[in-house]
Formats: C-alpha cells, structure tokens, sequence
C-alpha cells in the first residue's frame, strides 16, 4: 500500500536548521512528482516546494533561498532542509505524491497522497 511517512520536526530557535524527511513505501518515488506543504493555526494548507522525477524544483517566494528540496532516489526519500528558519514557518508540514512523473507545482489539487504531517515549531 501507498505509504508517505514525514519526520524530523521539531522545535527550533529562530535562524535554526532542520532537516525534513518524507519515506515513501509502497510505489516508487520516482515515478511521482513530489510537494511539501504546510499548514499553520487558522491558514490554509499551502505549497512551500516540489520536485519531479527529472530533479526540477519551485519554491514559494516566502522560503526561497532558506529551504531546499531534494531527492534520495535509492532511499525512496525526499528531504526539506530548512535553514534561516523564522517564526512565521512554524507550521504542520506534509508531503504529498501526484502520480505524474514530471509534475512540480504548489497546488493541493494535483497531489493525490499524503502523508500525516510533522510540526514544526519555531520559538525563542
């Protein structure tokens, strides 16, 4: 069965680092397109990175330069480095897999799995 596990959440000072994972099982990874999204208090969920199977990437303007999105394709393994983090990335985090190979987008829409989320929180 189709599996999408996130880790590595946490609290983190602000200007920390953190690392995201998101294990997939049951399918390969590398046959879909790849997004993280969060989700803050009160906020819709919203796209923060994607990857597709051929290594392009997007990011949302507010993470762009922080945040970096990779792919560990003999893992089965997609990462989120978070660096430079700020108060306003405080959020339930989630991957998410479209069964289309080159997708990458920010949208929930075109992203038929999803894993349970991980919080992140960032305080002083």
């Amino acid at each position: 069965q189709l599996q999408l596990v996130e880790s590595g959440g946490g609290l983190v000072q602000p200007g920390g680092s953190l690392r995201l994972s998101c294990a997939a099982s049951g399918f390969n990874l590398d046959d879909y397109g790849i997004g993280w999204f969060r989700q803050a208090p009160g906020k819709e969920r919203e796209g923060v990175s994607c990857i597709d199977s051929d290594g392009d990437t997007l990011y949302a303007d507010s993470v762009k330069g922080r945040f970096t999105i990779s792919r560990d394709n003999a893992k089965n393994v997609v990462y989120l480095r978070m660096n430079s983090v700020k108060p306003e990335d405080t959020a339930v985090y989630y991957c998410a897999a479209a069964p289309v190979a080159g997708v990458c987008v920010l949208f929930r829409t075109v992203y038929d799995y999803w894993g349970q989320g991980t919080q992140v929180a960032v305080s002083a």
